[in-house]
């Protein structure tokens, strides 16, 4: 039996839509022919997988593996599905469209932002990973592919009220070279950021920084998720999945959260530091005003 959601069959096709697309986990190329059937429902909800895959400008596995994510046995079925919601709907104009599926990707990112303000409840949490993370001498900083940009926002604060954070942005032995000189110079804790589409080397590197003796902290989309048991502390952020790649408003809130919690761990260190900042700033005229 297919495994998809139930559609509310009196809202406009293109809400019809993306209320199946809602919370499933696409590759960038399986969001490629979601965006295709959002701007061309009414014609696509007609062609067999290989054309559909053709004016998507994917490969007609790619087309199946879709369908799969949907939660339908095959493509036939997903059709059967859309066919539907294209003869029973109200027409609507692209601009009406394009508004349902740019309110349904903020939509999205309001319930992320929710969740997080759930979180929150319990301030004592970043409070306390605040004052491990102040306290690690040398602050390893894990994010790779897609979890990349966050964790260097993390670390662009990060450095300016931590001695010593450093970035670790790459795998294999590189990353391993890095966890061990952070060791050396006094690190007991590892800030992981791990996103989706999660790359398989943050799993080894994770590994590794436990073999050397860190503690890790873990930020991801899920506290339930599998690598989850390799780390000490889980915060969980959500993520945004209804545009081509995944948007990280949540990640990038809670990564705040924790440069506001280690500065609050250290509150005449972090004045400090960015007194003296602020003086090289004027200094070199770094900003406009």
């Amino acid at each position: 039996m297919d495994q998809h959601k139930h559609v509310d069959q009196r809202k406009p096709a293109s809400e019809q839509l993306l209320a199946l697309l809602d919370g499933r986990r696409l590759s960038p190329a399986q969001r490629r022919i979601a965006q295709y059937l959002i701007d061309n429902l009414a014609e696509a909800a007609f062609l067999n997988s290989v054309d559909l895959a053709e004016r998507a400008g994917v490969s007609q596995p790619a087309v199946s593996r879709f369908a799969a994510a949907l939660g339908f046995s095959g493509y036939p079925a997903l059709r059967d599905a859309l066919r539907p919601i294209v003869l029973g709907a109200v027409a609507e104009t692209p601009q009406q469209v394009r508004r349902n599926e740019l309110q349904a990707a903020i939509a999205a990112e309001e319930a992320n932002l929710a969740t997080l303000h759930e979180l929150t409840a319990d301030p004592e949490r970043f409070a306390a990973l605040g004052r491990e993370l102040a306290a690690s001498a040398c602050l390893p900083v894990l994010g790779l592919r897609m979890s990349d940009p966050v964790a260097y926002y993390f670390c662009y604060g990060a450095a300016r009220i931590h001695p010593d954070v450093r970035f670790v942005d790459s795998a294999g032995s590189a990353a391993f070279d890095l966890l061990l000189q952070a060791r050396q110079a006094g690190g007991t804790w590892l800030l992981a950021f791990m996103l989706p589409r999660y790359a398989v080397e943050t799993i080894t590197v994770l590994d590794e920084a436990h073999r050397q003796g860190f503690k890790v902290a873990l930020v991801t989309d899920s506290r339930l998720a599998p690598w989850a048991d390799r780390a000490d502390v889980v915060f969980p952020a959500p993520v945004g999945s209804r545009l081509v790649f995944d948007s990280h408003a949540a990640p990038m809130v809670l990564a705040g959260l924790l440069v506001q919690a280690i500065a609050d761990a250290e509150p005449a260190r972090t004045q400090l530091r960015l007194e003296e900042h602020e003086a090289l700033h004027e200094n070199h005229a770094y900003y406009l005003h």
